[in-house]
């Protein structure tokens, strides 16, 4: 009945079991703190991206920017309600990638996965470096340490989610809130005003508004469609990161899904209105949001208090990927398309190693840009483009499989939605493409053949193990257990009661090299094994050279050819010192030995730690 409901696309069942890790999980409120940052932050660079590019007609083309804002708003809307469907068909989140995979084959996922992991560690990049580019223009002498800025900024936000994505929502809240609250107040007080109440922030910079006006034509109008399109992205964050929801999962993130269309809509057009009433023209060294703040309120406290609040929000935007990538990587590492270490969850539900390797991924392009926004920003939003496609066209599939009397409604939206997300990718990454696109375009296929090779891996490996096979019955073996020795200790006859306790046979081993004083350590150590007498013959082998592996696994193989049949174990003793700092003072020997026997032989390697408080 519930995979009926499902795939019906019905709302889930709101009589869902109780969830035990309730309290690490989201919110409809907390989720839009953790995964709607990017989203938000858009408003700071997405009217202004819009009006850039018609500044080169002049300032007739600006009298276009409302329009098409407008047009970016209604592709929001169709996206928002077409993942509201992605979130009821596919619960276990993934979003492009789950209905990419359900129902247009393995490489189309693929691709939609690799789209997503490309938009998801830009947005880290992206939002960084613009937090720090709006610090350093209030504050112009941290201008040539941006960079240890930005990894500093990037380490805060890596820290906070190690605690847990409900930890990181609680602590954006509330900048999110304000930023919120501030834009909405600059917009209601603008719409009052019928004059700038003030022009301050843009005095003294020089224009870049185009000097002779140029024929507004669909090209220009394109390419500014495909530059405001940057404030969409985001939108597939909470669909991606459903499981991290308290039961009903699907529901409460279909409420966040609604706010963040609803409130970003809103301070969208809000904005470009503003932008149009103003007579706003773009200037070097200010941001268009600053000029509006100015506009509106003045240039007061709340000038800088809106200056602030975005400059918090830009940087710390980058928590929608921390929210959204590990549960991706989770997916396809469930899928064997990642290494598996990716699906294992650390405590307050957090997937440690996903956070890791995109922080890791994110300060080389950092590093790689400088810390400089212009140099990361082409490469934005083509790759959440295809992702949106991707998911409109899988859900247009899905309703024609499941012919509900609503599902002809459902499949005419998706196919709005996929016809225009389509168009779009097309023309972002035409107008993009010289600016730097050609690298997504690039690294697009080279990821999915990464996913591939990693596939291809775990397929061998499963067919070496029997996967999915009923295994031959457990039969027993005689057994040997080699222990290497060095000296006689409590730890050594720890070992030994080990070794006889795992094994039929049991033989003790020690290395003895040419050099004299090593001679003269092996014979007292011999002399003391025999006054010792544990039960277990100690065997010496001979080494020319100052090796300790080499002769160890030469032992062990000509063991395996005299003794078919014959399981053999080595077990190697090893001190767990009680301090962490006291691990520099240990040889390593173990560690060596392992080594060599685990890559030379076939042998099983018991690497026995002994705490030395637990020693008698």
């Amino acid at each position: 009945m519930s995979v009926l409901a499902t795939e019906s696309g019905a709302a889930p069942n709101a009589e869902e079991p109780p969830d035990s890790d309730a309290r690490h999980k989201l919110t409809a409120v907390t989720g839009l703190a953790a995964l709607s940052l990017d989203a938000m932050a858009s408003v700071a660079y997405g009217p202004e991206a819009i009006v850039l590019v018609l500044a080169s007609a002049g300032g007739y083309g600006l009298g276009f920017t409302l329009p098409v804002t407008v047009a970016i708003a209604l592709l929001l809307a169709v996206l928002v309600a077409s993942y509201r469907q992605v979130i009821a068909a596919f619960p276990d989140g993934g979003g492009s990638y789950a209905v990419a995979k359900a129902h247009l084959g393995r490489r189309t996922s693929l691709v939609a996965a690799a789209s997503l992991v490309l938009d998801y560690v830009l947005n880290v990049a992206v939002a960084v470096t613009a937090g720090v580019a709006a610090l350093t223009s209030a504050f112009p002498a941290l201008y040539e340490d941006r960079l240890w800025l930005c990894l500093g900024v990037l380490v805060l936000i890596t820290g906070v989610n190690l605690r847990g994505i409900v930890d990181s929502a609680r602590a954006f809240i509330v900048p999110t809130a304000v930023f919120i609250g501030s834009i909405l107040v600059l917009i209601t007080v603008g719409l009052f005003r019928d004059s700038p109440a003030s022009t301050e922030a843009a005095a003294g910079h020089a224009s870049a508004l185009a000097d002779n006006a140029t024929t507004v034509g669909a090209l220009l109008l394109l390419k500014a469609f495909a530059s405001g399109c940057s404030a969409l992205t985001g939108v597939e964050a909470i669909a991606n990161a459903v499981p991290s929801f308290r039961s009903p999962a699907a529901r409460r993130a279909q409420h966040a899904e609604v706010a963040l269309g609803a409130l970003l809509g809103v301070m969208l057009i809000g904005l470009s209105v503003l932008i149009s009433r103003f007579g706003l023209q773009p200037v070097e060294g200010v941001t268009v949001l600053a000029q509006l703040a100015d506009a509106s309120i003045g240039h007061n406290m709340g000038f800088y208090l809106i200056q602030f609040a975005t400059m918090l929000l830009l940087a710390l935007s980058a928590n929608t990927s921390f929210g959204g990538l590990p549960v991706l990587l989770k997916l396809l590492a469930r899928d064997n398309y990642l290494p598996h270490v990716f699906g294992l969850k650390a405590d307050r539900q957090v997937h440690r190693h996903g956070i890791l390797a995109l922080a890791a991924v994110s300060a080389l392009l950092l590093v790689f840009s400088g810390g400089d926004t212009n140099t990361l920003v082409p490469l934005f939003a083509i790759g959440v483009f295809i992702g949106f496609t991707v998911a409109q066209t899988g859900m247009v599939i899905h309703w024609r499989r499941v012919r509900g009397r609503r599902c002809k409604g459902k499949a005419l939206l998706n196919g709005v939605g996929a016809l225009l997300t389509g168009v779009s990718a097309v023309v972002v990454t035409a107008g993009k493409f010289q600016e730097g696109a050609w690298l997504i375009v690039l690294a697009l296929p080279l990821l999915v053949a990464t996913f591939e090779i990693v596939h291809r891996a775990y397929t061998r490996i499963g067919e070496r193990l029997g996967l999915g096979r009923i295994p031959e019955t457990p039969h027993r073996d005689r057994s040997l257990v080699i222990v290497p020795v060095s000296s006689l200790s409590r730890l050594t006859s720890e070992a030994l009661t080990a070794a006889v306790s795992l094994g039929d046979e049991v033989r003790a081993i020690t290395v003895r090299h040419t050099d004299p004083e090593d001679r003269t350590r092996t014979e007292a150590l011999v002399m003391d094994w025999a006054l010792w007498n544990p039960g277990v013959p100690l065997v010496q082998l001979e080494s020319a050279h100052r090796s300790l592996g080499r002769p160890i696994t030469a032992y062990v193989r000509e063991l395996s050819e005299t003794l078919p049949g014959t399981r053999i174990t080595v077990l190697i003793p090893e001190v767990e010192p009680a301090r962490l700092w006291q691990r520099l003072l240990q040889n390593q020997r173990g560690a060596v030995v392992a080594h060599a026997v685990r890559r030379d032989t076939d042998a099983v390697i018991c690497r026995l730690r002994f705490q030395l408080s637990d020693l008698p």
